[in-house]
C-alpha cells in the first residue's frame, strides 16, 4: 500500500472513530461506565493511529514503538482508574 493511500485510510478511520465517539457521548443523557470506557478506548485508538502514522513512529526503532504503546496504555488505564475511583 503506498503512503498516500495509507494516510488516506488512516485519516478516514480517524474521522469514523471521531463520529462514533461523539455519537456515544452525545446520545447518553447521563455518564455511564460502559460509554466512558468505550470513549476512552476509542481515544486510545485514535492516539495510536496518530502517533504511528502522522508522527512517523511506525518506522522508528522497536524500543520507541514499544515505549509509545506502553505510555498510551498507562495513560488510558490511569484515566479510567481516576474516573472509576
Amino acid at each position: 500500500m503506498n503512503v498516500i493511500r495509507r494516510i488516506t485510510v488512516v485519516w478516514a478511520t480517524l474521522c469514523v472513530v471521531t463520529v462514533v465517539s461523539w455519537w456515544l457521548g452525545h446520545g447518553a443523557a447521563v455518564a455511564s461506565v460502559p460509554i466512558t470506557v468505550s470513549v476512552v478506548a476509542l481515544a486510545a485508538i485514535k492516539c495510536r493511529l496518530i502517533i504511528r502514522e502522522f508522527m512517523e513512529v511506525r518506522t522508528a526503532p522497536a524500543w520507541l514503538r514499544f515505549g509509545t504503546d506502553a505510555w498510551l496504555a498507562a495513560l488510558s488505564a490511569t484515566v479510567l482508574a481516576i474516573y472509576l475511583w
